[in-house]
């Protein structure tokens, strides 16, 4: 038979980014581990929003981080066997989650496909230098959604670095002229002081950036091995997003329908960030 070319339509709407943080999706303080029933949920949450287009950007929790920290993979290459296999080691759990996530998502009937940052993005000083978007654009014209997540990848200055899913996530969302980000964490937004251990920390629900830029607002310093920077990582990595006029909509993920709410449009407490 002839072969004839794939049609695609146009996209119908801007995209929005969700971003499941590993704080949510595994169990921090055992590593390796997965919360399964959290990722079930959010699932079914993500299928009942009907949401489209989608792209789902997941962190490394318990899977990524301990393995990268050990073998000193955000510090680049430094001419160590082991820690070339520190490098496998840490990218192969990370394949591992993302399995995790996206076979859970196409049990609720999601279209959803893994991508794998490491085959299609370059860093430099480790910033996204090179990324092959293309296929991501078709993957969403074709009504797919596309399941990225942070992840080892080869770096032009270091040899190879950390990728942080948050740095994925503001670049996805400046690139693909997404809508909005919605950011699901593992507490209600962004707070006056930590509210893990200050009683009288208080939510932001709302912030401009310039707001933000000039507050001192943090959610504490990760009690667990974060190597992408933790909340004020998170921060950093919105501005040039926000800028562009993007709102960033950050909920608990750990609570049940609030990212449903976030998807759907619906009133849910967290915090909202516009450029003002």
């Amino acid at each position: 038979m002839r072969e004839r070319p794939i049609k695609v339509r146009e996209l119908s709407a801007e995209p929005l980014v969700l971003k499941l943080g590993g704080s949510v999706i595994t169990r921090k303080e055992k590593p390796l581990t997965a919360n399964v029933r959290a990722i079930t949920r959010l699932s079914r949450e993500i299928s009942s929003a009907k949401t489209a287009p989608l792209v789902v950007v997941h962190g490394g929790g318990s899977f990524g981080h301990p393995v990268a920290k050990r073998y000193a993979i955000k510090e680049g290459y430094k001419n160590n066997v082991s820690q070339v296999l520190g490098f496998a080691e840490t990218h192969q759990a990370m394949v591992t989650l993302n399995k995790l996530v996206v076979d859970a998502l196409i049990r609720q009937n999601i279209p959803a496909v893994a991508v794998s940052p490491f085959s299609c993005i370059v860093t430099k000083s480790g910033r996204i230098h090179i990324m092959m978007e293309d296929h991501l654009k078709k993957l969403l014209q074709m009504g797919f959604v596309p399941v990225l997540y942070g992840d080892t990848v080869l770096d032009s200055d270091f040899g190879f670095t950390i990728l942080s899913g948050d740095q994925l996530l503001a670049y996805l969302a400046m690139r693909l002229n997404a809508d909005r980000i919605i950011i699901g964490i593992d507490v209600d937004g962004l707070y006056t002081a930590d509210p893990k251990t200050d009683s009288s920390a208080r939510l932001v629900s709302h912030v401009t950036l310039k707001e933000l830029k000039d507050m001192q607002l943090q959610i504490g310093a990760a009690k667990v091995t974060d190597v992408t920077g933790g909340m004020l990582g998170k921060i950093a990595e919105l501005t040039p997003t926000l800028d562009k006029g993007i709102t960033v909509l950050i909920v608990n993920a750990a609570k049940p329908k609030y990212v449903y709410k976030a998807l759907k449009g619906e009133k849910v407490i967290g915090t909202l960030i516009e450029k003002g």
